[in-house]
């Protein structure tokens, strides 16, 4: 029984060693800020970035104000969902080429327009429903990134 505990050991210490060093190469711990250098942390967001650099947006939003929920736990669990799959489908090389943004976080960036714009769009959106709801982006895409 003792050579099973030590084994057990010895993998735990591996798997937190291994995933601390991974944790620290690749500034893990930046994705807990609201800094939009971060998303310059994998080079395939580098085209985001800079676009958004020369949007109209750059001055009163950053990268969290628009693809996270505007509560704590939804910006939490949402930051920590996005890390795992972009972690994932980076390590793999899974994913495709440009970068696509999936349908969960164009509805929370959906909400967002329509929170702050709320005084702009409140009469345009008032007899909307689900099927007929008109997005945003389908008339602004490349307000957040020039295209």
């Amino acid at each position: 029984m003792g050579k099973f505990y030590l084994l057990i050991s010895i993998c735990s210490g591996m798997v937190i060693g291994i995933g601390s060093a991974t944790f620290y190469y690749a500034k893990g711990y930046s994705y807990m800020l609201d800094d939009p250098e971060v998303c310059r942390n994998c080079h395939v967001m580098e085209t985001q970035y800079t676009s958004w650099m020369k949007s109209s947006h750059r001055s009163v939003a950053t990268c969290n104000d628009c693809h996270t929920p505007d509560n704590f736990t939804g910006k939490w669990i949402t930051k920590a969902l996005n890390g795992f799959n972009h972690s994932y489908a980076f390590t793999t090389d899974n994913y495709k080429k440009p970068i696509r943004i999936n349908q969960r976080n164009i509805k929370i960036a959906e909400e967002n327009c329509r929170r702050c714009h709320g005084m702009l769009v409140s009469n345009l959106t008032y007899h909307e429903t689900e099927i007929t709801r008109t997005s945003c982006i389908s008339c602004h895409g490349s307000v957040g990134h020039l295209k």
